[in-house]
């Protein structure tokens, strides 16, 4: 827990992450819990998934349902829950150029280091489902332009994404990534590529550009080992949902457990005692801070 706020997981401590030579690795969270999870694990950065919040917040799939404002304060929740770069999902901006404007200062205001934005139409849909559809390029480099001078950091990272491979075929994606890190971004995220071809295609159509892999489970792009990615020069690999997964099934199979003897007396043998939960959220670190400043 953070409550006098993270000193060391804003846009700098990113920037310095990847200029660090190694990819950086940054699972799913998509609540303040999960994150805090992913942080305990020691990764060195978060990612908060679209996917997961709307699933989270909800229960529904990942077509365009969540505003911004309920974006945004997911990503405010999960900044002040952990001390590492929180990297957030800010789908398209959420309309126009001025509302990528307000998005981008909304999301830095929330002190997050970095968003992607992608090319979808809105409203957007997962970047593995069917039925994608994407903007002109230009309205997307105007996107990206709007996001470039909007925000006030200039450490504050911006990702651009693009969902053309499945709409206009993988040339047309890596062009229109060129175009969109002309446009000012500092990192550009070609969604979906649908084999190993198309993966090394991608690294080295876009080679000495910041590269975001999305080790998305069970969907279009094949499983890729962390030493390929790696060796292809991709800087930032993001799991976006392994612990929403996770979570389902375990939730699924303790109801079940219960459901079936009328009482968690067995299922609570397998769980985390309270005590050692609440010790996870941090009750430690609210009693030092209460006797600290006098509330303990």
């Amino acid at each position: 827990m953070t409550p006098l706020g993270p000193v060391n997981g804003g846009p700098a401590r990113l920037r310095e992450l990847l200029a660090g030579g190694g990819t950086i690795v940054a699972p799913g969270a998509y609540d303040a819990l999960s994150a805090r999870l992913v942080e305990a694990a020691g990764f060195p950065a978060v990612y908060m998934t679209g996917f997961g919040v709307t699933a989270s917040l909800i229960g529904r799939p990942d077509v365009g349902l969540l505003t911004m404002t309920e974006m945004v304060e997911t990503a405010r929740l999960i900044r002040s829950t952990v001390g590492v770069p929180v990297i957030a999902d800010a789908d398209t901006g959420y309309g126009n150029a001025l509302n990528v404007i307000r998005t981008v200062r909304e999301y830095e205001a929330a002190g997050v280091a970095a968003i992607h934005l992608e090319d979808q139409v809105a409203p957007k849909r997962c970047g593995h489902l069917e039925g994608k559809r994407v903007v002109p390029a230009e309205v997307m480099v105007d996107r990206v332009r709007a996001a470039v001078a909007a925000r006030v950091d200039p450490d504050f990272v911006l990702i651009a994404r693009t969902d053309a491979r499945a709409v206009e075929g993988l040339a047309a994606a890596i062009d229109r990534a060129a175009r969109y890190r002309e446009a000012g971004a500092d990192m550009l995220f070609v969604e979906a590529p649908q084999s190993a071809a198309e993966i090394e295609t991608v690294a080295t159509e876009l080679a000495g550009v910041p590269l975001l892999f999305n080790w998305a489970e069970g969907g279009k792009t094949p499983p890729t080992p962390l030493d390929r990615l790696r060796e292809l020069g991709f800087r930032l690999v993001i799991c976006p949902v392994s612990t929403l997964l996770a979570t389902s099934v375990a939730v699924r199979a303790v109801l079940a457990r219960i459901a079936e003897d009328g009482t968690p007396i067995a299922a609570a043998r397998e769980l985390p005692g309270l005590k050692e939960f609440v010790e996870l959220v941090g009750m430690t670190e609210v009693t030092d801070i209460g006797e600290q400043f006098g509330n303990g």
